[in-house]
């Protein structure tokens, strides 16, 4: 089995993302898939099973699978059209996330993607202790989004993964109004394996909604300023999704042995 590896929300080798993908012709044991995924040990692996017009799609971190990656499925629409079906232009994925299309318009990769509902919820120390500051806001969806005061507070954060582990929600995330960008943020899941997730685009189905209502913006250019780094063009949809833009490359295909 080929295993491709592919930076997201990139179009520079070793920025954005990582994701590796792997395409078989039938599905895989669970068990199987979760040890590849924990020797590629990247934030996320996906697996891909055509099915009729559509392909099933999985996505695992290196310890659990997930219920929706965005890297992860921007890297998989990359691998078909490049490699598998270069004249299709829209790839529809049948996920736990329900069915997300993505499509291919002028050397860019758009992601149909849901949105989490968020709930405001009090700002402890708990919180400020794990991310090195206090927020200003806390809202939690599948994840924790923390509202910084300022840009500095996300770029030069003092992490307390150990605190982190506490905190409600799968992923934790923090954001700030941006200068150049609309909004600056990082995102970081240690109760899935990963200290830092690179480019989150699941994460950003929580940030796009909140910073689309309080900038009054349906367009927004975000940052996510890992060490990475990498540069999502988003839109909030008057259907309550989401659109995530983006660009990968190929860093490698490798045989595996399984």
């Amino acid at each position: 089995m080929i295993i491709h590896h592919v930076d997201a929300f990139t179009n520079e080798l070793f920025k954005g993302n990582p994701a590796c993908v792997c395409v078989s012709d039938a599905p895989l044991d669970e068990n199987l898939m979760q040890k590849i995924a924990a020797e590629n040990n990247l934030s996320e692996t996906a697996f891909l099973v055509k099915n009729g017009e559509i392909y099933n799609l999985r996505w695992f971190t290196p310890v659990s699978e997930v219920d929706l990656c965005g890297h992860a499925t921007l890297a998989s629409a990359f691998v078909l059209k490049s490699f598998f079906e270069p004249s299709q232009n829209e790839f529809k994925f049948s996920t736990l996330s329900g069915i997300l299309t993505v499509t291919y318009e002028n050397c860019v990769f758009l992601l149909d993607f849901p949105v989490f509902e968020l709930k405001e919820i009090n700002v402890t120390e708990a919180m400020s202790r794990a991310v090195g500051a206090k927020p200003q806001q806390a809202f939690l969806g599948r994840d924790l989004l923390l509202i910084m005061e300022n840009e500095s507070d996300i770029i030069n954060a003092k992490l307390d993964f150990g605190a982190m582990l506490e905190l409600d929600g799968l992923i934790t995330h923090i954001s700030a109004k941006g200068g150049e960008f609309d909004c600056v943020s990082r995102s970081f899941a240690p109760k899935l394996g990963i200290s830092e997730d690179p480019v989150c685009g699941s994460g950003h189905c929580h940030i796009v909604p909140f910073w689309a209502k309080n900038l009054d913006k349906t367009k927004l250019k975000a940052l996510q300023a890992s060490a990475r780094s990498g540069i999502l063009e988003c839109e909030m949809m008057s259907n309550g999704r989401v659109r995530l833009g983006g660009t990968a490359v190929l860093y490698s295909k490798n045989e595996v042995f399984v």
